[in-house]
């Protein structure tokens, strides 16, 4: 089997050997292979947060009492993570604003403290189709594209009559049927975004608008254009079998390489730990770019053929949740121990030093957030990863 050859070549180490562990499929998959394939109890290393909504601890516990590894599990606390943040702009030496980046430069220190390498289930979510925007957007494009532009246009400026703040007042109450397990949601904020994909005429345009923080960056840097990069390629067919699959495209050439692999290599390294991707085998890339969709989804389950190969080691009932991804609370750090950091960098002359950014739609933002407590926490990130390496004085000059 592939996937058990690309674990096992990954597995050759002289130094310890170990695993990232959050309890999600992918790396359930590879610790399960890990353990089915070794003499030894794999270890294995999770991180949790006290926050409600960002604790996959549980999760991977479980499954790690299941499969028998060698379990660490480290409860942190935000000053924990919060510490870590004047660290990333020399940690990755560009403006890198996945906020991910906090808890994977922890969980690598965690497992750095017992092993030298650690295999991850990185990968996985472009190759077999997990992310939940694939299918949930693939629907929205099922509905729309039928539909006139003009009415199609009448229907986005129907949706923007009310703010996102007013939206978000009248479906709080839909937040109760969502449970504790998840994430609070800004109904705003997707309501918005559906808006601005009714106006698009094309599959790819609707992509590059779901994936993007800022609908219009020109806005904010000053003289600036996007370059040319595969999210900007058009052509998507209309097909749904063929627009999903051009996301996941879209994903593997831009924000694999770009964002996941940057991050994971980097936060890693900067703890002295090597970090490898099994799933990422080209033996596996190729396996699964020639698999019909069908079983990369089958019945609204993501990640089908995956799973089968993981519920031969374990019961499915350990994976029925939501996707939860891995993320830090990073709108309630922004409007409380991370605010002066924040204010700071975002002051109108540390906004204009440079004549890079335009400060009156950023301090806008900002105080949008703070006062109204819209969902703009991921675009300030931008903003304030870019402030916070521009200014550092490690910062390699650019020629």
């Amino acid at each position: 089997m592939l996937l058990r050859a690309s674990i096992a070549d990954r597995m050759v180490a002289d130094v310890p050997l170990g695993a990232f562990l959050s309890g999600g499929i992918d790396s359930s998959t590879v610790v399960a292979l890990m353990q089915a394939q070794s003499t030894r109890r794999i270890r294995t290393f999770s991180i949790g947060f006290r926050e409600k909504g960002f604790d996959e601890a549980p999760y991977a516990a479980q499954v790690a009492a299941h499969l028998g590894t060698d379990h660490t599990e480290v409860y942190l606390s935000s000053d924990d993570a919060l510490a870590v943040v004047p660290m990333l702009p020399t940690m990755f030496d560009e403006p890198m604003s996945d906020s991910s980046q906090i808890p994977t430069y922890l969980v690598s220190q965690v497992a750095r403290k017992q092993v030298t390498v650690a295999l991850s289930g990185d990968g996985g979510d472009e190759l077999f189709c997990g992310y939940p925007r694939y299918q949930r957007w693939r629907q929205v494009w099922s509905m729309v594209h039928g539909i006139p532009w003009p009415l199609r246009r009448a229907m986005s400026a129907s949706l923007t009559c009310m703010s996102v703040e007013a939206w978000d007042r009248v479906a709080s109450p839909l937040s109760w049927f969502r449970g504790a397990r998840h994430r609070p949601v800004s109904y705003g904020d997707q309501i918005h975004k559906l808006a601005r994909v009714l106006i698009e005429k094309r599959p790819d345009a609707v992509y590059r608008r779901i994936v993007s923080h800022w609908t219009n960056p020109e806005d904010i840097v000053i003289g600036g254009t996007e370059p040319v990069t595969p999210l900007l390629s058009p052509g998507a067919p209309e097909q749904l079998d063929a627009f999903t699959e051009h996301m996941m495209l879209t994903d593997i050439l831009t924000y694999l390489p770009g964002d996941i692999l940057a991050k994971v290599d980097r936060a890693s390294m900067a703890v002295s730990l090597e970090a490898r991707c099994p799933l990422l085998d080209h033996h596996i890339v190729e396996w699964a770019a020639a698999l019909p969709l069908a079983l990369k989804v089958r019945n609204a389950t993501d990640k089908w053929v995956l799973r089968q190969v993981l519920f031969r080691y374990a019961p499915e009932r350990l994976f029925e949740r939501p996707k939860m991804g891995f993320g830090v609370p990073i709108g309630p750090w922004l409007r409380g121990p991370l605010r002066d950091w924040a204010e700071d960098l975002l002051a109108d002359n540390r906004l204009d030093s440079g004549g890079l950014l335009n400060p009156r739609p950023i301090r806008r933002m900002w105080d949008e957030f703070l006062h109204r407590h819209l969902p703009w926490q991921y675009l300030l990130w931008d903003i304030l990863m870019f402030r916070a390496w521009f200014e550092s004085p490690l910062r390699r000059p650019v020629l």
